[in-house]
Protein backbone atom coordinates (compact mmCIF):
# COMPACT_ATOMS: atom_id res chain seq x y z
CA UNK A 1 0.00 0.00 0.00
CA UNK A 2 1.78 3.09 -0.95
CA UNK A 3 0.52 6.78 -1.40
CA UNK A 4 -1.88 6.70 -4.00
CA UNK A 5 -5.70 7.30 -4.90
CA UNK A 6 -7.83 4.15 -4.71
CA UNK A 7 -11.21 4.36 -6.54
CA UNK A 8 -13.48 1.34 -5.31
CA UNK A 9 -17.13 0.25 -5.77
CA UNK A 10 -18.65 -2.49 -3.88
CA UNK A 11 -17.16 -5.39 -5.00
CA UNK A 12 -17.65 -9.81 -4.29
CA UNK A 13 -14.56 -10.68 -3.21
CA UNK A 14 -11.69 -8.63 -1.65
CA UNK A 15 -9.11 -10.92 -3.08
CA UNK A 16 -9.70 -10.18 -6.75
CA UNK A 17 -7.90 -6.92 -7.08
CA UNK A 18 -7.17 -5.43 -10.63
CA UNK A 19 -4.37 -3.18 -10.68
CA UNK A 20 -4.85 -1.19 -13.99
CA UNK A 21 -2.06 0.99 -15.16
CA UNK A 22 -3.15 1.50 -18.70
CA UNK A 23 -4.35 3.85 -20.63
CA UNK A 24 -7.47 5.40 -20.22
CA UNK A 25 -9.68 4.69 -22.72
CA UNK A 26 -8.87 0.90 -22.27
CA UNK A 27 -9.31 1.73 -18.74
CA UNK A 28 -13.13 2.47 -19.50
CA UNK A 29 -13.65 -0.30 -21.63
CA UNK A 30 -12.22 -2.73 -18.98
CA UNK A 31 -14.38 -0.89 -16.35
CA UNK A 32 -17.35 -1.21 -19.02
CA UNK A 33 -16.97 -5.07 -19.14
CA UNK A 34 -17.11 -5.37 -14.92
CA UNK A 35 -19.58 -3.18 -14.19
CA UNK A 36 -22.80 -5.78 -14.81
CA UNK A 37 -20.76 -8.71 -13.15
CA UNK A 38 -19.08 -7.53 -9.55
CA UNK A 39 -17.90 -4.16 -9.72
CA UNK A 40 -14.26 -2.72 -9.76
CA UNK A 41 -11.24 -1.65 -7.70
CA UNK A 42 -8.76 1.13 -9.82
CA UNK A 43 -5.77 1.78 -8.88
CA UNK A 44 -3.03 4.10 -10.06
CA UNK A 45 -5.83 6.55 -12.19
CA UNK A 46 -6.87 8.97 -12.13
CA UNK A 47 -3.74 10.99 -10.95
CA UNK A 48 -4.81 14.66 -12.27
CA UNK A 49 -8.04 16.30 -12.10
CA UNK A 50 -8.18 15.77 -16.23
CA UNK A 51 -8.04 11.81 -16.00
CA UNK A 52 -10.49 12.39 -13.56
CA UNK A 53 -12.90 14.35 -15.48
CA UNK A 54 -12.65 12.16 -18.09
CA UNK A 55 -13.53 8.94 -16.51
CA UNK A 56 -16.48 11.36 -15.29
CA UNK A 57 -17.32 11.69 -18.94
CA UNK A 58 -16.84 7.86 -19.89
CA UNK A 59 -20.11 7.37 -16.68
CA UNK A 60 -17.27 6.32 -14.48
CA UNK A 61 -18.58 7.24 -11.34
CA UNK A 62 -17.16 5.68 -8.23
CA UNK A 63 -19.01 5.04 -5.00
CA UNK A 64 -15.93 5.50 -2.89
CA UNK A 65 -12.48 6.94 -3.34
CA UNK A 66 -9.89 5.97 -0.35
CA UNK A 67 -6.42 8.33 -0.37
CA UNK A 68 -3.95 6.31 1.74
CA UNK A 69 -1.84 9.28 2.95
CA UNK A 70 1.81 8.96 5.07
CA UNK A 71 4.94 11.45 4.97
CA UNK A 72 7.35 11.61 2.20
CA UNK A 73 9.99 9.51 4.51
CA UNK A 74 8.18 6.45 5.11
CA UNK A 75 7.04 6.30 1.25
CA UNK A 76 10.87 6.72 0.13
CA UNK A 77 12.05 3.99 2.59
CA UNK A 78 9.02 1.86 1.37
CA UNK A 79 9.80 2.44 -2.12
CA UNK A 80 13.88 1.61 -1.75
CA UNK A 81 13.07 -1.23 0.67
CA UNK A 82 10.58 -3.37 -1.64
CA UNK A 83 11.33 -6.47 -3.07
CA UNK A 84 9.17 -8.73 -5.98
CA UNK A 85 8.77 -12.59 -6.01
CA UNK A 86 9.09 -12.96 -9.89
CA UNK A 87 6.94 -15.95 -9.85
CA UNK A 88 3.65 -15.23 -8.04
CA UNK A 89 4.23 -11.66 -8.58
CA UNK A 90 4.04 -10.72 -4.92
CA UNK A 91 5.39 -7.92 -3.72
CA UNK A 92 7.64 -8.27 -0.16
CA UNK A 93 9.74 -5.75 2.21
CA UNK A 94 12.19 -5.94 3.77
CA UNK A 95 11.16 -4.16 6.80
CA UNK A 96 7.18 -4.71 7.12
CA UNK A 97 6.56 -7.63 4.68
CA UNK A 98 9.21 -10.75 4.83
CA UNK A 99 7.84 -13.88 3.24
CA UNK A 100 8.72 -16.98 6.28
CA UNK A 101 9.27 -19.74 3.32
CA UNK A 102 13.33 -19.55 2.74
CA UNK A 103 12.52 -20.55 -1.16
CA UNK A 104 10.92 -17.26 -2.00
CA UNK A 105 13.21 -15.66 -0.09
CA UNK A 106 16.47 -16.80 -2.16
CA UNK A 107 14.13 -15.88 -5.47
CA UNK A 108 13.17 -12.18 -4.46
CA UNK A 109 14.53 -9.71 -6.65
CA UNK A 110 15.01 -5.98 -6.56
CA UNK A 111 12.26 -3.64 -8.14
CA UNK A 112 13.64 -1.58 -10.95
CA UNK A 113 16.11 1.22 -9.35
CA UNK A 114 14.70 4.48 -9.17
CA UNK A 115 17.02 7.06 -7.45
CA UNK A 116 15.68 9.11 -4.22
CA UNK A 117 15.91 12.15 -6.53
CA UNK A 118 13.46 10.79 -8.44
CA UNK A 119 11.14 9.67 -6.52
CA UNK A 120 10.59 12.92 -4.65
CA UNK A 121 9.99 14.33 -7.77
CA UNK A 122 7.53 11.84 -7.99
CA UNK A 123 5.74 12.93 -4.88
CA UNK A 124 5.80 17.06 -5.21
CA UNK A 125 3.78 16.06 -8.59
CA UNK A 126 1.45 14.06 -5.93
CA UNK A 127 1.19 16.71 -3.76
CA UNK A 128 0.43 19.17 -6.70
CA UNK A 129 -2.42 17.40 -8.20
CA UNK A 130 -3.73 15.36 -4.64
CA UNK A 131 -5.65 19.00 -3.87
CA UNK A 132 -7.72 19.19 -7.69
CA UNK A 133 -8.52 15.18 -6.67
CA UNK A 134 -10.09 15.85 -3.15
CA UNK A 135 -12.28 18.76 -4.81
CA UNK A 136 -13.40 16.56 -7.17
CA UNK A 137 -14.30 13.54 -5.41
CA UNK A 138 -15.22 15.61 -1.87
CA UNK A 139 -18.61 13.58 -1.49
CA UNK A 140 -17.45 10.09 -1.62
CA UNK A 141 -13.58 10.58 -0.33
CA UNK A 142 -12.16 9.25 3.04
CA UNK A 143 -8.66 9.95 3.51
CA UNK A 144 -6.49 7.14 5.54
CA UNK A 145 -2.86 6.88 7.38
CA UNK A 146 -1.25 4.44 6.08
CA UNK A 147 1.44 4.98 7.69
CA UNK A 148 0.56 1.45 10.55
CA UNK A 149 0.67 -2.05 9.72
CA UNK A 150 -1.04 -3.07 6.41
CA UNK A 151 -3.52 -5.35 7.90
CA UNK A 152 -4.77 -2.24 9.86
CA UNK A 153 -4.82 -0.09 6.99
CA UNK A 154 -6.68 -2.74 5.27
CA UNK A 155 -9.62 -3.01 7.80
CA UNK A 156 -10.33 0.44 7.89
CA UNK A 157 -10.26 0.83 3.70
CA UNK A 158 -12.85 -2.18 4.15
CA UNK A 159 -14.96 -0.93 6.28
CA UNK A 160 -15.33 2.22 4.80
CA UNK A 161 -15.84 0.47 1.38
CA UNK A 162 -18.62 -1.71 3.25
CA UNK A 163 -20.61 1.33 4.53
CA UNK A 164 -23.25 2.55 2.23
CA UNK A 165 -22.41 5.90 1.36
CA UNK A 166 -24.47 8.96 2.02
CA UNK A 167 -24.47 12.21 0.17
CA UNK A 168 -25.72 15.67 0.87
CA UNK A 169 -25.93 15.83 -2.93
CA UNK A 170 -29.30 15.94 -4.54
CA UNK A 171 -30.59 12.92 -6.31
CA UNK A 172 -29.41 12.51 -9.68
CA UNK A 173 -32.89 11.88 -11.75
CA UNK A 174 -32.56 9.19 -14.66
CA UNK A 175 -36.04 9.31 -16.41
CA UNK A 176 -37.24 6.82 -19.15
CA UNK A 177 -40.57 7.91 -20.28
CA UNK A 178 -42.57 5.45 -22.78
CA UNK A 179 -46.23 5.57 -23.95
CA UNK A 180 -47.71 5.37 -27.88
CA UNK A 181 -47.99 8.05 -30.51
CA UNK A 182 -49.91 11.23 -29.27
CA UNK A 183 -49.50 10.07 -25.50
CA UNK A 184 -47.24 13.47 -24.62
CA UNK A 185 -43.64 12.07 -24.49
CA UNK A 186 -42.53 15.02 -25.61
CA UNK A 187 -44.14 17.52 -23.50
CA UNK A 188 -43.53 15.73 -20.19
CA UNK A 189 -39.98 15.57 -20.92
CA UNK A 190 -39.73 18.76 -21.59
CA UNK A 191 -41.23 20.39 -18.65
CA UNK A 192 -39.27 17.67 -16.23
CA UNK A 193 -36.24 19.12 -18.14
CA UNK A 194 -36.97 22.93 -17.84
CA UNK A 195 -37.73 22.14 -13.36
CA UNK A 196 -35.55 19.96 -12.87
CA UNK A 197 -32.44 21.65 -14.72
CA UNK A 198 -31.79 17.70 -16.30
CA UNK A 199 -31.05 17.05 -19.97
CA UNK A 200 -33.75 16.28 -22.68
CA UNK A 201 -33.03 13.64 -24.70
CA UNK A 202 -35.55 12.67 -27.38
CA UNK A 203 -33.79 10.03 -29.69
CA UNK A 204 -35.07 10.68 -33.06
CA UNK A 205 -34.07 14.59 -32.26
CA UNK A 206 -31.07 12.85 -31.23
CA UNK A 207 -30.34 10.70 -34.20
CA UNK A 208 -31.00 13.94 -35.91
CA UNK A 209 -28.35 16.16 -35.27
CA UNK A 210 -25.50 13.42 -35.37
CA UNK A 211 -26.93 13.22 -38.96
CA UNK A 212 -26.88 17.26 -39.45
CA UNK A 213 -22.76 16.42 -38.19
CA UNK A 214 -20.11 16.01 -40.89
CA UNK A 215 -18.80 13.19 -38.71
CA UNK A 216 -18.14 9.19 -39.45
CA UNK A 217 -21.27 8.37 -37.71
CA UNK A 218 -23.65 11.27 -38.82
CA UNK A 219 -23.00 9.60 -42.79
CA UNK A 220 -23.48 6.62 -41.34
CA UNK A 221 -26.88 7.34 -40.65
CA UNK A 222 -28.00 9.74 -42.82
CA UNK A 223 -29.62 7.55 -45.46
CA UNK A 224 -31.27 5.43 -42.66
CA UNK A 225 -33.15 8.53 -41.54
CA UNK A 226 -33.80 10.14 -45.50
CA UNK A 227 -35.31 6.86 -47.00
CA UNK A 228 -37.70 7.05 -43.69
CA UNK A 229 -35.87 3.31 -42.42
CA UNK A 230 -35.05 2.39 -38.97
CA UNK A 231 -31.13 3.06 -37.58
CA UNK A 232 -29.66 0.12 -36.93
CA UNK A 233 -30.11 -0.98 -32.89
CA UNK A 234 -25.89 -0.97 -32.74
CA UNK A 235 -25.75 2.43 -34.37
CA UNK A 236 -28.58 3.92 -32.46
CA UNK A 237 -26.91 2.29 -28.52
CA UNK A 238 -23.86 3.69 -29.47
CA UNK A 239 -24.61 7.24 -30.21
CA UNK A 240 -27.17 7.50 -26.98
CA UNK A 241 -24.42 5.48 -24.83
CA UNK A 242 -21.93 8.31 -25.55
CA UNK A 243 -24.41 11.19 -25.35
CA UNK A 244 -25.65 10.32 -21.86
CA UNK A 245 -21.64 9.89 -20.81
CA UNK A 246 -21.26 13.01 -20.96
CA UNK A 247 -20.63 15.03 -18.12
CA UNK A 248 -23.59 17.03 -18.50
CA UNK A 249 -26.04 13.69 -18.38
CA UNK A 250 -23.65 12.32 -15.52
CA UNK A 251 -24.04 15.36 -13.49
CA UNK A 252 -27.40 16.93 -13.62
CA UNK A 253 -29.42 13.35 -14.67
CA UNK A 254 -31.67 13.24 -17.96
CA UNK A 255 -35.32 12.43 -19.14
CA UNK A 256 -34.85 9.66 -21.88
CA UNK A 257 -38.47 9.27 -24.94
CA UNK A 258 -37.74 7.49 -28.22
CA UNK A 259 -35.30 4.74 -27.19
CA UNK A 260 -35.69 1.87 -26.59
CA UNK A 261 -38.74 0.62 -28.48
CA UNK A 262 -38.64 -2.87 -27.56
CA UNK A 263 -37.36 -5.74 -24.69
CA UNK A 264 -34.09 -5.89 -26.85
CA UNK A 265 -33.29 -2.36 -27.19
CA UNK A 266 -33.94 -1.98 -23.50
CA UNK A 267 -31.96 -5.32 -22.08
CA UNK A 268 -29.10 -3.57 -23.97
CA UNK A 269 -29.32 0.28 -22.78
CA UNK A 270 -29.01 -1.70 -19.00
CA UNK A 271 -26.32 -4.25 -20.22
CA UNK A 272 -24.53 -0.66 -21.15
CA UNK A 273 -25.21 0.35 -17.48
CA UNK A 274 -27.71 3.44 -18.16
CA UNK A 275 -30.15 2.26 -15.62
CA UNK A 276 -33.38 4.66 -14.90
CA UNK A 277 -34.04 5.51 -11.48
CA UNK A 278 -37.53 6.20 -12.60
CA UNK A 279 -40.03 4.97 -15.59
CA UNK A 280 -43.37 6.25 -16.37
CA UNK A 281 -45.93 4.18 -18.52
CA UNK A 282 -48.12 7.62 -20.02
CA UNK A 283 -51.36 5.24 -20.79
CA UNK A 284 -54.17 5.95 -23.35
CA UNK A 285 -56.45 4.04 -25.39
CA UNK A 286 -56.34 4.13 -29.38
CA UNK A 287 -59.30 6.20 -30.01
CA UNK A 288 -57.72 9.28 -27.88
CA UNK A 289 -54.45 8.63 -30.06
CA UNK A 290 -55.89 8.59 -33.19
CA UNK A 291 -58.21 12.11 -32.13
CA UNK A 292 -54.38 13.57 -31.04
CA UNK A 293 -52.16 13.10 -33.83
CA UNK A 294 -54.50 12.90 -36.73
CA UNK A 295 -55.86 16.23 -36.44
CA UNK A 296 -52.22 17.96 -36.03
CA UNK A 297 -51.42 20.41 -38.13
CA UNK A 298 -48.61 23.16 -38.45
CA UNK A 299 -47.82 26.95 -39.74
CA UNK A 300 -45.06 26.65 -42.45
CA UNK A 301 -44.89 30.51 -41.59
CA UNK A 302 -44.55 30.52 -37.92
CA UNK A 303 -43.93 27.17 -37.02
CA UNK A 304 -46.60 27.11 -34.61
CA UNK A 305 -48.29 23.88 -34.11
CA UNK A 306 -52.78 23.48 -33.76
CA UNK A 307 -55.09 21.29 -33.40
CA UNK A 308 -58.25 21.06 -34.94
CA UNK A 309 -59.96 20.19 -31.72
CA UNK A 310 -57.85 21.81 -28.93
CA UNK A 311 -55.94 24.60 -30.73
CA UNK A 312 -57.46 25.39 -34.07
CA UNK A 313 -56.54 28.25 -35.85
CA UNK A 314 -56.85 31.61 -35.05
CA UNK A 315 -57.87 33.14 -38.54
CA UNK A 316 -59.05 31.98 -41.70
CA UNK A 317 -55.62 33.13 -43.33
CA UNK A 318 -53.52 31.01 -40.92
CA UNK A 319 -56.13 27.88 -41.98
CA UNK A 320 -55.62 28.22 -45.45
CA UNK A 321 -51.76 27.82 -45.19
CA UNK A 322 -51.68 25.06 -42.52
CA UNK A 323 -49.81 22.04 -43.26
CA UNK A 324 -50.84 18.41 -42.00
CA UNK A 325 -47.06 15.92 -41.84
CA UNK A 326 -48.12 12.20 -43.58
CA UNK A 327 -46.24 10.62 -40.74
CA UNK A 328 -49.63 11.85 -38.87
CA UNK A 329 -52.16 9.86 -41.29
CA UNK A 330 -54.05 7.24 -39.30
CA UNK A 331 -52.92 4.42 -41.32
CA UNK A 332 -49.46 5.28 -40.19
CA UNK A 333 -50.36 5.64 -36.88
CA UNK A 334 -51.84 2.75 -36.64
CA UNK A 335 -48.97 0.95 -37.49
CA UNK A 336 -47.19 2.62 -35.09
CA UNK A 337 -50.17 1.84 -32.35
CA UNK A 338 -49.73 -1.66 -33.04
CA UNK A 339 -45.71 -2.01 -32.90
CA UNK A 340 -46.38 -0.13 -29.26
CA UNK A 341 -48.70 -2.51 -28.11
CA UNK A 342 -46.75 -5.45 -29.34
CA UNK A 343 -43.94 -4.80 -26.95
CA UNK A 344 -45.64 -2.86 -24.00
CA UNK A 345 -45.98 -6.26 -22.56
CA UNK A 346 -42.50 -7.21 -22.07
CA UNK A 347 -41.26 -3.63 -21.20
CA UNK A 348 -43.45 -3.13 -18.40
CA UNK A 349 -42.22 -7.18 -16.99
CA UNK A 350 -38.33 -5.51 -17.45
CA UNK A 351 -39.44 -2.55 -15.38
CA UNK A 352 -41.88 -4.11 -12.74
CA UNK A 353 -41.50 -0.67 -10.24
CA UNK A 354 -42.83 1.44 -13.53
CA UNK A 355 -45.20 4.26 -12.78
CA UNK A 356 -48.45 4.39 -14.85
CA UNK A 357 -50.28 7.54 -15.44
CA UNK A 358 -53.40 8.41 -17.33
CA UNK A 359 -51.79 10.73 -19.96
CA UNK A 360 -55.45 11.06 -21.06
CA UNK A 361 -55.97 14.51 -19.23
CA UNK A 362 -54.60 17.93 -19.20
CA UNK A 363 -50.77 17.62 -19.57
CA UNK A 364 -50.32 20.19 -16.21
CA UNK A 365 -52.31 16.96 -14.70
CA UNK A 366 -50.34 14.90 -16.24
CA UNK A 367 -47.21 16.11 -15.05
CA UNK A 368 -48.34 16.46 -11.21
CA UNK A 369 -48.40 13.14 -11.24
CA UNK A 370 -44.95 12.48 -12.92
CA UNK A 371 -43.71 15.02 -10.53
CA UNK A 372 -45.45 13.57 -7.36
CA UNK A 373 -44.08 10.02 -8.46
CA UNK A 374 -40.23 11.47 -9.51
CA UNK A 375 -39.17 13.24 -6.68
CA UNK A 376 -41.09 10.97 -4.15
CA UNK A 377 -39.79 7.36 -3.17
CA UNK A 378 -41.07 4.73 -5.73
CA UNK A 379 -44.07 2.61 -4.80
CA UNK A 380 -43.83 -0.85 -5.12
CA UNK A 381 -47.22 -1.04 -6.10
CA UNK A 382 -46.87 1.33 -9.15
Amino acid sequence: LNNQLFTMREWDSLNEVMNIQIGLSHVVYCLCCLFCVQGWVLEGIPQTREEALSLQEAGVAPNHVVLLEAPDAVLIERSQGKRIDPVTGDVYHVTFIWPEDKEVVQRLERQKAVSEEQLVAQLMQHHREVHALRKTYRNCLKGIDADQPHVDVFDQVLTYILSRHCSVAPHTPRVLLFGPPGSGKRLQAKLISQKYNIVNLCCGELLEAVSADATNMGELIKPYLESGQQVPDSMVLQILTERLSRLDCTTRGWVLHGFPRDLEQAEKLQESNFIPSRVFFLEMTDDVAIERVTLRSIDPVTGERYHSLYKPAPSPEVQTRLQFNPKDSEAQLLRELKEYWANASSLQDLYPEAVHINADQDPHTVFESLESRLVGRLQNDA
